[in-house]
């Protein structure tokens, strides 16, 4: 890759696609990201180019609660709208592989990328995982909000041993075909039991550091050990409450004062009725581009700045630290990184270089075990 595109940042997590159905049902006329739609959404191509990304993962999520088989179409609906968006804008290009990624970005191309956020979107079937790595899939969250029956969740109850036989099946079936492990939103336990079970480096792909902000979906320093000798990367994320302790106790409180009331978690109308009258009357705190430094420092610390990158989770969330308001804010992030003494070719690492390491170490594993190893027939049976 030419030094011109060294600091182009591959971004881990965009949820675009999720905002394309709710707002417009996947019409990219009325959603026309070739221009500006500040206002609407925090992506659009003038500001990727305006914050230097010269590589996306388009996250094809659906929510972890949905039926089975419901998950697994809402999820093609969701690999078929960024297949649309790619071929819609000659900016983009749908990237497959570490060197169709160097490929788009040396021709000045955004490389697309597809990640599905939560083992839901495959109904606990390996088949299906093996389908959604032919429609471009290159990295799959284990799971999202809620357990999956083979994988513990950040946020559910705790599934012993993180991972059930089968699970410990999904993780190894992903090295074979060479699709990313993902462990944000998954349990420390099974972190612990994802990194034993893989033969190839995983990724955290919106996470941050739970030393700096103990919240339950950031990577605690035992796991950000051994990531290391695993070869993987965690990409910090810039989710307010995950990176700011004040914007997390705020919400905590409020999230408190809403049950004390009797607001039925539920019901998205009520919850929001009571977030708006209690933001009213308090000072909500704001996370800044200093939170995400401070992230980004600790696991550089812990895991080694050849382990580090950035997720920003665009879209996803409401609201963004002040600085990184919108996918236009990176060069800003790199420039605080500056006064932090990270070198051009750390920057460089975090932008983009250990990623593409990642990609290819996953698909070199998958070229190895392929000569070795049929694809996997088991199939999920509940106990």
């Amino acid at each position: 890759m030419s030094d011109a595109s060294s600091l182009l940042i591959i971004d881990g997590h965009n949820d675009l696609l999720w905002e394309a159905r709710d707002q417009v049902g996947y019409d990219f006329e009325r959603l026309d990201v070739g221009g500006d739609t500040t206002g609407r959404t925090h992506t659009d191509i003038p500001r990727l180019r305006a914050g230097g990304v010269g590589g996306q993962f388009w996250s094809v999520y659906v929510p972890s609660n949905l039926p089975g088989a419901t998950a697994v179409t809402a999820t093609l609906e969701q690999i078929d709208a960024a297949h649309q968006l790619i071929a819609r804008y000659d900016d983009l290009q749908l990237a497959l592989s570490a060197e169709q990624v160097r490929t788009a970005m040396a021709d000045g191309r955004i490389a697309s990328l597809l990640g599905a956020e939560g083992g839901q979107s495959i109904d606990s079937s390996l088949a299906a995982l093996r389908m959604l790595y032919v429609l471009g899939v290159r990295y799959m969250t284990l799971t999202h909000n809620d357990n999956t029956p083979w994988a513990g969740s950040a946020t559910d109850v705790e599934l012993p041993g993180g991972l059930t036989s089968f699970g410990v099946e999904v993780v190894r079936e992903m090295n074979r075909i060479g699709m990313l492990v993902d462990l944000s939103h998954v349990a420390p336990n099974t972190m612990h039991a994802a990194l034993d079970a893989t033969r190839a480096p995983v990724i955290f792909s919106h996470s941050s550091a739970r030393t700096v902000c103990d919240h339950v979906r950031n990577v605690p320093d035992d796991v950000l050990q051994r990531v290391p000798g695993n070869g993987g990367v965690v990409m910090a994320t810039f989710v307010p409450a995950f990176i700011s302790p004040a914007v997390m106790a705020y919400r905590q409180a409020r999230q408190d004062a809403a049950a004390a009331a009797g607001i039925d978690s539920h019901d998205a109308a009520a919850v929001a009725a009571f977030q708006a009258e209690w933001d009213q009357t308090r000072s909500a705190p704001h996370a800044t581009i200093d939170d995400v430094v401070a992230h980004l420092q600790h696991l550089r610390e812990v895991a080694g700045v050849d382990h580090v990158g950035v997720g920003g989770d665009y879209d996803g969330v409401d609201h963004l630290p002040d600085g990184l308001e919108d996918v236009s804010g990176y060069p800003r992030l790199l420039a605080a990184l500056r006064e932090k003494s990270w070198s051009e070719a750390d920057l460089a690492k975090l932008a983009n270089g250990n990623l593409l390491r990642v990609l290819g170490d996953a698909e070199t594993v998958a070229t190895e075990l392929q000569g070795n190893e049929p694809p996997s027939l088991l199939r999920y049976q509940s106990t």
